[in-house]
């Protein structure tokens, strides 16, 4: 499989003199053709800069882009955004509000037929054909969206960069969007980059994810390796939504704030490690002289999600509808037997 987009040694910041600041550090990455890869990380951690300097609208302080064996960036060169045969998809979609659907599509292509056959394949593929008459303004969100996704294929790219494209659709389009997604691309033989601070949406369609924190990329590896081997704790927390609660050596003998650790005699913890664990890992029982106080309760169909906090420290608990605990009441919490936990950084594996 080739290499679509190849991003080396990448620093950038928005103010050339300033020392500090650095938006981005070091990003190091490939998408391979075909691929659909997931820019993951909180608000502010620099995945729409990353976007940005993609598609040509910033040069990068150092480092090199380049699509397709080809440089299109580096801290001395810069390919026009309209040359780089880059497909872009906003988070608001940016339709022009005076051209109607087939307009906006076929904004940007040639009238040659085969550019024409292409915008009509195109609508007829997101299911769109039948609106190009419409004006933005006549659009839902989804009919939106499907529309600038359109427009950011019509050209025959074969990069597609998407930046939060379904934070704006109600729960049920944004699920029916995203689930057609991986299709679309194919059909087009396309690969795109999906910026998300969702971790659910970006493990569910997403062939590889990459995980930012502070302009850094903490782990960049398939959903499946990721949910089984989570590079740090941030992964852990920010992506897989685990617990984490930090570990006590007494005399090599391990252990957290609720009960002790099956620990190998071999192994050796640093004083800084944490265990990680799921949260129908523990449990929880009303206890007046409990350490923990429940501060939230969520309701998910089948059980409850009860939010505990002790001092800084706050865990997760997946509990059966009955019985029922509130919120303010005092709990005593232990591990279940026999469940998994992770050691990390040294990412050694035990159960309970």
């Amino acid at each position: 499989m080739n290499t679509e987009l190849e991003i080396h040694n990448l620093w950038h910041k928005f103010k050339p003199d300033n020392n500090r600041d650095w938006v981005l550090k070091d990003i190091n990455f490939s998408l391979k053709n075909g691929e659909l890869v997931g820019l993951l990380g909180p608000s502010g951690c620099g995945k729409t800069t990353l976007l940005r300097l993609i598609a040509g609208f910033d040069k990068p302080n150092s480092g090199s882009i380049k699509k397709n064996g080809q440089l299109i960036s580096d801290d001395s060169y810069l390919l026009v955004p309209e040359r780089r045969q880059i497909g872009m998809v906003f988070q608001d979609y940016a339709l022009f509000p005076h051209l109607n659907v087939w307009k906006n599509v076929c904004f940007g292509i040639t009238k040659a037929k085969h550019s024409i056959d292409r915008a009509n394949w195109l609508l007829n593929l997101l299911d769109i054909y039948e609106l190009k008459s419409r004006y933005p303004h006549e659009l839902s969100g989804g009919q939106g969206q499907r529309v600038a996704l359109a427009r950011a294929l019509a050209p025959g790219t074969s990069l597609v960069l998407l930046d939060e494209p379904f934070c704006s659709l109600d729960v049920e389009v944004r699920a029916r969007l995203r689930s057609e997604l991986s299709s679309v691309l194919r059909s087009c033989s396309a690969s795109a980059l999906l910026v998300t601070h969702d971790p659910n949406e970006a493990l569910a369609i997403c062939d590889r994810v990459a995980v930012m924190r502070s302009g850094v990329i903490q782990q960049y590896s398939t959903p499946l390796h990721m949910v089984s081997n989570p590079i740090n704790d941030f992964v852990g927390q920010f992506v897989l939504q685990k617990n984490m609660l930090p570990i006590n050596n007494t005399n090599h003998s391990y252990s957290t704030c609720i009960g002790g650790l099956n620990v190998s005699p071999n192994i050796s913890i640093s004083n800084k490690s944490v265990c990680m664990f799921d949260k129908n890992s523990i449990n929880i029982e009303p206890d007046s002289n409990g350490s923990f106080i429940i501060i939230a309760k969520e309701y998910y169909m089948s059980h409850y999600v009860y939010t505990l906090k002790r001092n800084c420290l706050k865990l997760r608990a997946e509990m059966a509808l009955e019985p029922s605990l509130s919120i303010g009441d005092k709990c005593k919490v232990s591990y279940i037997l026999g469940r998994e936990f992770i050691v990390l950084p040294e990412k050694y594996k035990s159960n309970f």
